[in-house]
Formats: C-alpha cells, sequence, structure tokens
C-alpha cells in the first residue's frame, strides 16, 4: 500500500552515500586515526607523527612510507578503491591492517582534508583537497611519504559533533590505539602530539619490551614474562608477554591481544589467557597481556565487522588451546618453582592447575550452588591446609562501654551491632579467607576481603572529610605520558577523596597526600589501582575512586585472622545498609541451612 507520507524514490547523491558509510566507519576522532595510522603501517612506513588540535577535531598524521602514485590519488579517495586485494579470494588471504578502501572516501565526506603524498619513482609530489567527497588535485614537492591533515572533523555533521566527548577523553581514546600499535610495531618509530605536547614517544627498535618501557614503566617490563610457542605442521605461532600471578590488573584494560599483528578483541583469545591464570590469581584481578598470534590467513576471518575488532576462526578450538598451554608454559616456571606468598597460587591449587591442563579441553568452573557441590570439591592433605578450625568457640559479648559515647547515632549502631552478633558464634578461619559462622540454623561463610570493602565503603561514602596521610617523604613513580593526562583532568576528583600529587616530569609523579586508611600501602601500588579504575571510558569516577581506596584498604584474602580480628570484621559488617554484597556486586556471604546440611549427611531424623 502507497504510504502518502513517502516522497518519490531518487538516488542519493555521492556525498550522502559517503556520509552515512561514514558513521560505521568514522565513529569519533580516534576512528580517523587508526586508519590513516594503520594506512602508514601497511604502507612501511619505520616513522609515524600524530598531531591532535582543536578539540580533537583536527589531526595530521604523517609518514615515510611508500607514498601514493600520482595517478592513484584521485581514485584512492574513491569508494571501495583500495591496493590491498584485487579480487573476492583475495579476502581469505588478507595480510594487511586495511583492506576494505572504504576509510579515505567516508573521511572526505565529514572533514575538510589535504593529502600531500611522494612515491620515490618521482621527483615530485602531488597535492589533493578534498572537501564533501569533492577532489582536486596540483603537483608539489614534498618528501617521501604521506602527509593527511584533517580539519574541522564533522563540520557538517552537527547532530555527531554533540555526541563527542571531552577533548581529554577523547584524546584517551587516541592514545589508548596509539599505545597498542606501538606495542606490535617495535620497528616504528610513533609520536602523538596534542596541541603540540607529546603524550606517547617511541623509538625505532627490534625489542617489544623496549616499547613496554617507553609506553609504560621499567617496573612493568621487568613483572612480564616472555611467551613464545610454534606449531610448523598447523603454522601457528604466537609470541609476546604476559605478567607474573603477582603483578596484576583490577580491569582487563592491559589486554593487547592480536592477531597477525591486529588488534583484536576475541573472546576466545580472553579466555585461553583467563582460563590459564584462574588459579594464579585472585578474583576481579587481572594480568598484564600482549599476546600476538600468527594464523594462515585462510584460517581466520576478518571480514567481520567495518571496524575489523571481530575475527572468526576456522578451527576455534585448536587456536584455544594453542593460546592456552603457550601462556601456560610461560608460567609454569613460576608456579612450581617460585610461589609467592602473598598470592593464590599454593598447593592445592598448583595441583588443580596441573589437572586441569593436562587435557585440552576447555575449562569451565561456575561458582557451587548447591550443598553437594561444595563439599564434594577435592580433598587436600595435611600439609596442604590452609584452614584454621581449633579456635575455640565463643560468643560475641554485650560491649560495656567505660565511658559514655555522646553520638546518639553511633551508640545506637554499636548497641545494634552487638545485639546481632550475639547470635553469631565464629567457628574459624577457612583458608586464610572466609570466616565460618555457626548460626542457629546454619552455617554462613563469609569472605573477609568483601565483608570489611563493603563497610568501608559504605563508611567513606558517608563521610564528609576523609583523613588523610601527608607524605613528607614518596617514592618517585614512573607513569607513561596518557596516564599523566588522565590523572590530570581527574586531579580534583582525587584530591576529593584524599589523594594528592606532584608532577616531577612528563613521566613521574610523587604522592603528597593520601588517604590514612590506606597509608600501609606503597604508593607505588595506590597509583597502579587508581590508573586502573579511572580509565577514560568509566563514566562514574568519583565512585570508582572510592571502591578502589575500599579495596585496598580492607584485609586480604589469604591472610591469617585471629579471633578478635574476625569479630571485628563480622560486628561492622552487620551494620552495612546492604550487607548482601560489596561494592563490585560480588555476594559477601554464603548461608546453608542445618536441614540441608543433614539431609546431604543422611541425618533426617
Amino acid at each position: 500500500m502507497y504510504n502518502s507520507y513517502m516522497g518519490r524514490i531518487v538516488q542519493l547523491s555521492k556525498n550522502v552515500i559517503n556520509q552515512i558509510a561514514a558513521g560505521e566507519v568514522i565513529e569519533r576522532p580516534y576512528s580517523v586515526v587508526k586508519e590513516l595510522v594503520e594506512n602508514s603501517v601497511d604502507a612501511g612506513a619505520t616513522k609515524v607523527s600524530i598531531e591532535i588540535a582543536n578539540e580533537c577535531r583536527d589531526i595530521r598524521v604523517a609518514d615515510n612510507g611508500s607514498g601514493i602514485h600520482p595517478e592513484d590519488i584521485v581514485l584512492a579517495f574513491s569508494k571501495h578503491a583500495t591496493s590491498k586485494i584485487q579480487t573476492g579470494e583475495d579476502l581469505y588471504n588478507i595480510r594487511t591492517m586495511g583492506f576494505r578502501g572504504e576509510a579515505l572516501a567516508s573521511i572526505i565526506s565529514i572533514a575538510k582534508l589535504t593529502c600531500t603524498t611522494r612515491t620515490k619513482d618521482f621527483d615530485y609530489g602531488v597535492k589533493v583537497e578534498c572537501q564533501n567527497s569533492e577532489v582536486k588535485q596540483t603537483n608539489t614537492g614534498c618528501a617521501v611519504g604521506t602527509i593527511m591533515e584533517i580539519r574541522d572533523l564533522f563540520f557538517n555533521l552537527p547532530a555527531r559533533l554533540k555526541f563527542l566527548k571531552s577533548a581529554k577523553t577523547e584524546l584517551s581514546y587516541i592514545s589508548e590505539f596509539v599505545q597498542s600499535i606501538a606495542l606490535i610495531h617495535p620497528d616504528v618509530s610513533f609520536e602523538l602530539k596534542f596541541n603540540g605536547k607529546v603524550v606517547i614517544k617511541t623509538t625505532s627498535c627490534s625489542e617489544q619490551a623496549q616499547t613496554v618501557r617507553e609506553i609504560f614503566s621499567s617496573e612493568t617490563a621487568k613483572n612480564l614474562r616472555p611467551v613464545l610457542k610454534t606449531d610448523k605442521l598447523s603454522e601457528l605461532k604466537i609470541s609476546g608477554f604476559v605478567s607474573s600471578p603477582d603483578y596484576t590488573r583490577a580491569s582487563k584494560k592491559d589486554y593487547y591481544t592480536y592477531v597477525n599483528s591486529r588488534l583484536v578483541k576475541c573472546p576466545v583469545f580472553q579466555k585461553a589467557v583467563d582460563s590459564v591464570y584462574r588459579n594464579l590469581i585472585g578474583n576481579s584481578r587481572y594480568p598484564f597481556v600482549i599476546l600476538n598470534i600468527q594464523i594462515p590467513p585462510t584460517d581466520v576471518d576478518v571480514n567481520v565487522h567495518p571496524t575489523k575488532k571481530e575475527v572468526r576462526y576456522k578451527n576455534p578450538n585448536q587456536i584455544f588451546n594453542f593460546i592456552m598451554s603457550a601462556v601456560d608454559s610461560a608460567l609454569k616456571s613460576i608456579v612450581e618453582t617460585n610461589p609467592n606468598p602473598n598470592i593464590t597460587c599454593n598447593s592445592y591449587q598448583e595441583s588443580v592447575y596441573k589437572k586441569n591442563f593436562q587435557t585440552n579441553d576447555t575449562i569451565e568452573v561456575e561458582a557451587s550452588s548447591s550443598i553437594a557441590e561444595f563439599f564434594t570439591r577435592p580433598t587436600e592433605t595435611e600439609k596442604d591446609k590452609e584452614y584454621t578450625l581449633n579456635m575455640p568457640v565463643k560468643k560475641y559479648p554485650i560491649k560495656e562501654f567505660n565511658k559514655p559515647i555522646a553520638d546518639k547515632s553511633i551508640q545506637t549502631e554499636l548497641i545494634k551491632a552487638d545485639q546481632i552478633a550475639q547470635e553469631d558464634v565464629i567457628i574459624g578461619q577457612y583458608r586464610k579467607t572466609y570466616i565460618l559462622i555457626e548460626k542457629e540454623n546454619g552455617l554462613e561463610i563469609v569472605d573477609q576481603h568483601i565483608a570489611e570493602e563493603r563497610y568501608i565503603y559504605e563508611k567513606l561514602k558517608a563521610s564528609a572529610n576523609i583523613d588523610c596521610q601527608l607524605l613528607f617523604i614518596s617514592d618517585i613513580i614512573s607513569i607513561s605520558p596518557s596516564d599523566k593526562e588522565l590523572l590530570s583532568q581527574n586531579k580534583d576528583k582525587l584530591a576529593k577523596y584524599g589523594y594528592e600529587f606532584e608532577f616531577v616530569s612528563d613521566t613521574e609523579l610523587i604522592f603528597r597526600k593520601i588517604p590514612q586508611i590506606i597509608s600501609k600501602i606503597p604508593p607505588k601500588e595506590i597509583l597502579a589501582d587508581i590508573l586502573e579504575n579511572i580509565s577514560g571510558y568509566i563514566n562514574n569516577i568519583e565512585e570508582k575512586i572510592l571502591i578502589t581506596t575500599s579495596c585496598k584498604a580492607s584485609v586480604k584474602a589469604n591472610t591469617q585472622l585471629n579471633l578478635f580480628q574476625m569479630e571485628e570484621i563480622i560486628r561492622n559488617w552487620r551494620t552495612c545498609k546492604n550487607p548482601e554484597t560489596c561494592p563490585h556486586g560480588r555476594p559477601i556471604a554464603k548461608y546453608f541451612e542445618h536441614k540441608e546440611l543433614a539431609k546431604f549427611f543422611q541425618r533426617n531424623k
């Protein structure tokens, strides 16, 4: 049926078609930088310079690559024009970063672009000026290579401009990309400038570890372990670095995973890495990973999405097991010969770790939901036991106050906690991590770390002023230029919660003040957690700072506690408004009714 509200069908103009396509290819300034820098790498450049200005809407990318032939320059800005594939069969043998031929056509439909380029075969170069998909060409003198200058990005799409974040947030996206491509191409020198100031700079070298030191720090490089595995039959090779189990992060922000030197977000890759570390590090902790797997192009499909960040494997199970075994081999010597008592890497976990990885099966472990599952886990020898069940059974006493408390709300809270605690009988501690409580009708198991984390979090959130520790002497801590930008952006918010610091250079800082509650934590460790939790991708920065502080201040898992310490944790936790989960959303306690236990042991009478 004809719709009277619709007009006649017309052919869209080339510029409108390109603008529609640009919505998929060019999402933000980061997308422009990504497409242009990848073109530079494909052109064999050994030096790439990126300059950002005008709220990230002006972008200049210069390289010393092969350049563009004068007769091809106009065609280069046409839709689906590329030098990287010729036929449909080439899609199954892609060896370059780009191949779609969409980026340049999309960019000139939403920005003003000037390209100056020259190949080594010509004494002169060419200059083209593009706007609204129109291209004008002239000859000019220039060095071998290509310079792309973009001005007023999204000048003709005001709606898109409204969705851009602040300049520093957009810069953080760009910085993350430049870091990721510099890590996989250490033989290329990269420089990123923002408003004329250097943010990232790497030197051309053959050592990936040197690039890690230049982008992150010597401390990071020192804690990485090399990964190298080759399967000649399958033509698979994986190389790179993973961190030792005692050097972890609070998020997967530092997962740099590549397929044929292309940065990807690959569930198979991440699952393989996580499976190896599952029994080596604590919950909600993640390793630092830089891994590149080389696969025959015919065995992987990169033509899945316009951003080219997703891939599909011909044999995903083979890839999973290959990655997992490579990381396993890199860490095995650490697990077997140098266990660190500060991480969850004890004898029981080692035995499970070794057992799990003797086969090629995908390991799936989920939290036990029934009492049968809870009590049928692998047993331990006496030597390996790390729990305490010989502590005296004691009920919480009602506190006798020697002096009256002026604040009635505090007095009411303490009395309420002690009245609730009358029902609690602490049996002991299991695996130095869980507090066992005998209740009238069952058994309650409480995670000591997250119970205290919940209490501290609520206290900090309710507090108008946070007590601080002034640091007269502080270690000088190395940071990356992008970290400096991130910290500068959030300096006021960090100061509000007790963190004050001073930059001594573009790559170093010292703490002047930290919250009193975490004064015993090394400043370097504090900074690492702050950076992991306030990346530019996270909106609720202040909440993340509170959670980070609470987590660092809480008693850790695998920490021996005496009865008094356990009593204090439980007493405080009972006063929380939201005692069910920690600030990260993890459950704090598990309760088993006595009748459920009796049923399992067939004591129903």
